[in-house]
């Protein structure tokens, strides 16, 4: 750099500095020529290169946006697909909910109308019981008051003679069928 200021310097100390001509000085006109083409550059390349990387962050974000777009339509197929699967598994669901319940409902008929039938077998059971309980006691009954009866008006001789009768029969009976 000590280079450069040097040539500046040295411009200034020119004899024929208030008149027109050439340098033919190659180093320090190549000096001036380089640093004027750098400032040019810059001062009007910064606004390029600027823009160029604007340009490139717009391309980049245009291509994440389309990723993102891509992903964004990929995540709602998905979700619709798990939408319906999931509207599925509700109706399977619920079918099958009301399909245990029409079951469970008829078994419980079933279980009531054996409950029913077993109840009724049983109270019929139990007044058969009860019926024949009754004859057998009024049978009884009706038995003690006859032989009560019949003890009371047969004495002895109307026993004995009632003995003999019976016992003519039953020989009169074998005889007929011998």
């Amino acid at each position: 750099m000590k280079n450069v200021t040097d040539s500046f310097v040295f411009l200034g100390h020119w004899p024929s500095a208030g008149s027109f001509g050439f340098n033919t000085d190659i180093l320090a006109t190549n000096l001036i020529n380089l640093s004027v083409v750098l400032g040019v550059l810059i001062f009007f390349g910064k606004g390029v290169y600027r823009k160029q990387r604007i340009l490139n962050t717009i391309r980049n974000s245009e291509e994440l946006r389309g990723k993102a777009i891509e992903q964004l339509e990929k995540a709602r197929t998905r979700l619709k697909k798990v939408e319906m699967e999931a509207d599925q598994f509700r109706v399977n669901g619920y079918s099958e909910i009301e399909r245990e319940k029409m079951n469970l409902i008829n078994s419980t008929y079933k279980t009531l109308e054996q409950l029913e039938n077993y109840k009724n077998e049983t109270i019929n059971f139990e007044q058969q019981k009860a019926i024949n309980q009754v004859r057998q006691q009024i049978f009884q009954q009706a038995l003690q008051g006859a032989l009560g009866a019949l003890n009371s008006c047969l004495n002895n001789e109307l026993h004995l003679r009632t003995i003999n009768a019976n016992i003519g029969m039953f020989g009169a009976m074998n005889e007929i069928t011998d």
